[in-house]
């Protein structure tokens, strides 16, 4: 509360004021990266990292197609084209071999959009190299994986852009906002002066290019600065609730986790599994039942009606981690009869072991 209360006190309520620039420097400073710009939400982030990626009307952009479609949305705002790419099983993130093939057939592409799903990071190294390869430009959608760690290097951070962001169902939460950082300097200002209506610096009121109404407030600034202070804690109770479920539920016939490999820290945004015989409305009705929530993963954006139009490069692993997955309860603030409860109904509709 002691930011946000400075806000008002000092009347800096606007998308101005030193609790924007305080968030900025000390998110940037926490994921070790030159500069960071608070935008009004993740979604916004993304759309004008493709802007500064020089994304224009009908340039391919090559997508991940397990997201949320919060991450392909911009491409359409920018008039470009999403060429969707598949998953592999090994990180449930875009496939190297995958985006290769995309990008051989699409040479010309602009940019490539990474997801790091559900905190868990996709495979860097390799995405990188092929990027540098064709000379395209690397996002990372890092929305949902603020604190997950690939190679000890923060995911965010590797690519060209990062994008954070901080929705109220977050790792931490400014109620609504989200972060574009970058190693770049030049691009993070053009970035802040787009998503503040590009207005010129003049005496009057200018504008010599297109602007947006995409810049944090200094009140969602300040909570974010006070959230960034429990971001440890916060990661660290997701990895507990994860290591809970895979200890209570790991030994039950037809139930697989999230892939864990040695060069990834993964914040556990949400605890996911995968059902192998039963199909997963029957989990999420059961545990509706008992007053439990619980959520069918992201439908691939090559299936979605808006998107399907678009050409797909992959086979069915993003279709098939859709198709079995649930994502169970994962709020930081579960308590541990609360977490027992949700493995007790659990174990009610899968049995208890093998």
């Amino acid at each position: 509360m002691k930011y946000v209360k400075e806000a008002f006190d000092t009347n800096w309520i606007a998308p101005l004021g030193a609790n924007v620039d305080g968030f900025e420097e000390e998110l940037s400073q926490f994921v070790g990266i030159k500069h960071g710009a608070a935008l009004s939400s993740g979604t916004a982030a993304i759309h004008l990292a493709l802007k500064a990626a020089g994304v224009g009307k009908d340039d391919i952009v090559i997508c991940q197609s397990l997201t949320f479609s919060a991450t392909a949305n911009p491409i359409i705002y920018q008039g470009a084209i999403p060429i969707f790419v598949d998953s592999d099983l090994e990180t449930w993130n875009m496939s190297p071999t995958h985006l290769r093939t995309a990008l051989e057939k699409y040479p010309h592409a602009k940019a490539v959009l990474v997801v790091h799903l559900y905190g868990l990071s996709a495979n860097l190294d390799e995405i990188v190299n092929i990027c540098n390869e064709f000379g395209v430009v690397l996002i990372e959608d890092a929305a949902e994986s603020l604190g997950t760690t690939y190679k000890k290097k923060y995911t965010g951070t590797i690519g060209k852009y990062g994008v954070y962001s901080f929705n109220g169902n977050k790792i931490i939460t400014t109620s609504g906002g989200g972060m574009l950082v970058s190693d770049d300097e030049e691009k993070v200002e053009k970035v802040r002066f787009w998503s503040t209506q590009s207005r010129d610096n003049a005496r009057h009121y200018q504008h010599s290019e297109v602007g947006f109404n995409y810049r944090m407030s200094n009140i969602s600034a300040g909570i974010g600065r006070g959230q960034l202070k429990v971001l440890r804690d916060r990661i660290d109770k997701k990895r507990a609730i994860y290591s809970y479920y895979k200890k209570e539920l790991s030994n039950i016939n037809g139930i697989s986790f999230m892939p864990e490999n040695s060069w990834n820290e993964p914040n556990f945004w949400l605890s996911v599994i995968t059902l192998d015989f039963l199909d997963p409305i029957h989990l999420i009705e059961a545990l509706e039942e008992e007053n439990i929530e619980a959520r069918p993963v992201w439908k691939p954006m090559h299936l979605q009606p808006f998107f399907e139009r678009f050409d797909y490069v992959g086979d069915d692993v993003a279709e098939n981690l859709f198709r079995q997955g649930v994502c169970l309860p994962s709020d930081t603030k579960l308590n541990e009869s609360e977490l027992e409860r949700v493995v007790s109904s659990i174990k009610k509709v899968m049995g208890n072991g093998k």
